[in-house]
């Protein structure tokens, strides 16, 4: 059985990524999101040894980061990731990270990630094993509910014109 939504990833906000507000720093957001999209990849298949064996790697084409609450030094965390599409070079995934023993949204990460070929650096199709993963994971993911913070922009909104 697929879980809905991927729910494996833990980590402890380390001191060494608190800033002068005595909150995690938002450079170390994208640092702990990064380490759950590693273990999402895993989990579908992308993992060290068939990057390796395949010679293939993702990049990261676009990342949207919402701040909800603040998290600091000591705190548990717990991240979910929901696979909201895919196709035959790209995956489009949510994280979401929560206080693991309060429970809170502390911040979300919605990402687009290109399947590369190391030798060209160029886009690659996923290897079929890898799409028939992603196509039984989606089946899924599609089941859950959108959270609010997927497909967000960025900017102030239309204001009225000055008179």
């Amino acid at each position: 059985m697929t879980v809905a939504p991927f729910d494996v990833y833990r980590d402890v906000v380390r001191p060494e990524w608190i800033d002068h507000n005595g909150h995690m720093n938002v450079g170390y957001y994208l640092v702990v999101f990064d380490y759950a999209t590693d273990a999402f990849f895993r989990w579908v298949g992308l993992d060290d040894a068939h990057r390796r064996t395949a010679g293939v790697t993702t990049f990261c084409l676009e990342a949207h980061v919402t701040y909800h609450r603040e998290v600091q030094a000591g705190d548990p965390l717990r991240f979910t990731t929901l696979l909201l599409g895919h196709d035959e070079k790209r995956i489009h995934y949510f994280h979401q990270m929560h206080h693991a023993t309060d429970g809170f949204l502390a911040a979300t990460n919605e990402l687009m990630s290109l399947h590369v070929s190391r030798a060209t650096r160029r886009a690659a199709p996923l290897a079929v094993a890898v799409r028939e993963r992603l196509a039984s994971i989606q089946a899924a993911h599609d089941a859950v509910p959108r959270p609010p913070q997927v497909g967000r922009s960025i900017g102030l909104g239309q204001r009225p014109a000055a008179r």
